[in-house]
């Protein structure tokens, strides 16, 4: 006793100690931690330790979450191609200090070309992978238009300097990690993550010649601390510096991406990237045993998915029934199951399709869905239904998560949707495209590349959003900023992020041990719960499969979450970061 209790003075110690001087490493070890990083001003978590130093050099130099933002988003162009980039798109919740809220939707669109059964043969089959790979399935980018939307509204520099260190890591190059040589030279991630139909990053980029001489020197692969350059991304980077955002969808940048899809079978026109317009929209608000829920409204179905999941699971007490325990765990399940169903139903681009966003989060058709839910047996998922939403309605993706000195958030996830996008790299420019189109259904009823079931509320329309599940949220205590939180992971995602809220506010968990905690993901159909390596003892195996759940004979890791949390008392920065996988890392100051 008088030992643990000596190591909780030092900590306590070693905290006060980094309070007053206001100095904290640069960033937390690599290897998993029970403890996060610890910064009395600022702290950017993402997916690769080099842009998450870009974003804290910000801060330091007097920017705000929102400027650090830009940075790290352009900086992840350069070092993280898997899904960093110019060539995507993403979501961005934004609130401020003095409590103004905003979501921008920098969501890729389908080009004007785009038809609704573009991607079936002419029996009204799919055809294999179009969607998914090379030019035809690529969305118009929002990424780049979307960041100076929000630096125009919310930022407080220039764009030129913000330009500056992702430009000057894409000339001078930085140090392959081992994770990235890994990844390329392999064909496969250093940990089995929740796999998908296509190929690894190496079959994927060697259909292309520019992405193989680029990303995998024709074949010679890059080693760990190996510096990679990209001259063609520096130029289009320098473009960009110099003339402003709209070079990428009016100038050579664009005239490059026209001629590249010309040559390529593609339907991405000039007059499609002119016409591009990044949303602002109003985050999605909800409420989770006193505790305030900001998130992505639609096209996102992420932020919809996860408030009516924790509208299901505040009616029990998961807290009392223990953390991976197999009677909190069935509930867990059942609340996915049942929101998942709904998504497949109901949602889609709201500027396209009525979805019934008030219905699908109030708290009273929580209340009527759980009543299908029996706590001693799982339900099997061809059973389960959408709801009736309308009763109650009175009218490899990457997250980064930011807070700043004078309390400014930023949660904000963005995708080329699948590893490496598209495969497509446009020759001159150097940069990666999206395959978002896979995002849309290109059959109703029939599974995509992450085995999704979507409604017609999801097809193809030329113009429209593809539905999407990234779930950028900031939580709120007492009107005071709380929780910054998001992750990758397709359809994991909505999952990833539900569990790490859960893990803080049900079972008291730092963000570290929120996030390093293991998850499991269901999504309805298929009917199978997936689970990560060593998250499930066999007891707990057998307890739920006695309760008829199914499990998968697929299991991986999930997600590559980065958060950010608020000590209420202390007002210390606590930043958490993925350990499944990239070279992740929570900097501060």
């Amino acid at each position: 006793m008088l030992f643990r209790n000596r190591k909780v003075v030092f900590l306590a110690m070693i905290s006060l100690v980094f309070y007053f001087i206001g100095f904290m490493p640069y960033s937390r070890p690599k290897a998993a931690s029970l403890f996060p990083l610890y910064a009395k001003y600022g702290v950017v978590s993402s997916a690769d330790r080099i842009a998450s130093e870009v974003g804290v050099a910000v801060l330091k130099k007097g920017g705000n979450a929102v400027d650090a933002s830009v940075a790290v988003a352009l900086a992840l162009a350069v070092t993280y191609p898997t899904a960093g980039n110019l060539g995507g798109g993403g979501f961005m919740v934004i609130r401020m200090a003095d409590g103004k809220t905003t979501a921008i939707d920098y969501r890729e669109i389908a080009p004007a070309k785009a038809t609704h059964d573009m991607y079936l043969d002419k029996e009204g089959n799919v055809i294999n992978n179009i969607s998914s790979t090379g030019y035809l399935a690529v969305g118009v980018p929002g990424t780049v238009a979307g960041l100076a939307l929000a630096l125009e509204k919310y930022g407080t520099m220039k764009w030129q300097d913000l330009v500056e260190p992702a430009y000057k890591l894409a000339k001078e190059g930085f140090p392959v990690s081992y994770w990235l040589a890994h990844t390329l030279s392999t064909n496969t991630d250093l940990i089995e993550r929740y796999p998908r139909s296509t190929g690894g990053p190496r079959e994927l980029l060697s259909k292309f010649p520019e992405s193989k001489r680029i990303f995998l020197k024709d074949g010679n692969y890059y080693q760990a601390g190996e510096l990679l350059k990209q001259p063609e991304l520096a130029l289009t980077l320098a473009r960009l510096q110099k003339e402003g955002p709209q070079e990428f969808y009016q100038g050579t940048t664009a005239q490059l991406i026209v001629e590249d899809m010309k040559k390529n079978g593609g339907i991405l026109t000039l007059e499609d990237l002119k016409n591009y317009k990044p949303v602002v929209r109003e985050p999605l608000k909800g409420s989770y045993r006193g505790y305030e829920i900001l998130t992505m409204p639609p096209p996102s179905s992420g932020g919809i998915a996860l408030i009516e999941m924790l509208n299901i699971l505040e009616q029990y007490d998961l807290k009392g029934l223990g953390f991976n325990s197999s009677e909190r765990n069935h509930l867990v399940i059942e609340a996915m199951r049942r929101a998942f169903a709904d998504r497949a139903e109901f949602l889609g681009d709201t500027d396209f399709v009525k979805v019934p966003v008030k219905g699908l989060i109030s708290k009273n058709y929580a209340i009527e869905v759980s009543k299908s839910i029996d706590l001693g047996k799982a339900t099997v998922s061809k059973q389960v239904k959408h709801g009736q939403p309308n009763t109650y309605e009175s009218d490899s993706t990457t997250h980064f998560s930011i807070v700043d000195s004078m309390g400014n958030a930023v949660a904000n996830t963005y995708t080329l949707n699948g590893s490496y996008g598209s495969g497509a790299t446009v020759t001159g420019a150097g940069f990666l495209l999206n395959n978002e189109m896979d995002d849309f259904a290109a059959k109703v009823g029939v599974p995509n590349d992450y085995d999704l079931i979507q409604g017609e509320a999801n097809a193809i329309t030329a113009g429209k959003r593809p539905l999407s599940s990234m779930t950028p949220t900031i939580i709120l205590k007492n009107g005071k900023l709380f929780l910054v939180i998001g992750s990758p992971g397709g359809p994991t995602i909505i999952n990833t992020v539900l569990q790490v809220v859960l893990n803080v506010i049900d079972h008291g968990m730092n963000i570290q041990q929120a996030i390093d905690a293991p998850r499991f993901h269901h999504q309805w159909l298929p009917d199978a719960l997936v689970f990560e390596p060593y998250g499930f003892s066999t007891d707990l195996i057998n307890l739920l499969k006695s309760k008829g759940h199914i499990f998968s004979n697929k299991v991986g890791y999930m997600g590559n979450a980065q958060g950010v949390m608020i000590d209420l008392e202390t007002n210390l920065r606590l930043g958490g970061s993925d350990s499944r996988g990239s070279d992740a890392s929570a900097a501060g100051y």
